[in-house]
């Protein structure tokens, strides 16, 4: 399945200090039009920092994306919405590894010296990780 990256760019500070910041607010699993349909949906209720005292607001589609244009009393701030396919990304969590042979609670193989349902039995986070780390409430780690 085709992960899209909803990209938002957009005007920062004021004066001399103006300037564009990108960041990826969420991710996509589906289809392209999905992806739009959700990144239009977030462009018509974004509220950018500036201007404070909006004057008038624009909202442009274009071809991977639209353009929020909103007027102020002295400037005008442009945010620009697009939706873009993922092809790399280099924190993403790690693909889960197979299933290694269940050994015995503290024969050799298990790589720990915790007991078994201590490490399978943990609550653990979307990514895996546990919720409580095995080494907590041991007594003998330094």
């Amino acid at each position: 399945m085709t992960v899209w990256g909803l990209v938002v760019e957009t005007t920062v500070s004021a004066g001399d200090r103006k300037h564009i910041e990108a960041y990826v607010p969420a991710h996509v699993h589906g289809t392209r039009a999905e992806a739009l349909a959700e990144l239009e949906r977030r462009a018509r209720s974004y509220s950018p920092e500036h201007p404070r005292s909006p004057r008038r607001r624009r909202l442009f589609r274009e071809g991977d994306g639209f353009l929020l244009v909103v007027d102020g009393a002295w400037q005008s701030f442009a945010t620009r919405f697009t939706v873009a396919e993922l092809l790399d990304d280099s924190a993403a969590p790690a693909a889960p590894a197979a299933p290694e042979p269940e050994d015995a609670p503290g024969e050799p193989g298990t790589g720990s010296d915790e007991p078994a349902e201590r490490i399978e039995g943990a609550e653990r986070y979307d990514d895996g990780v546990p919720v409580k780390p095995t080494w907590l409430g041991r007594d003998d780690l330094p």
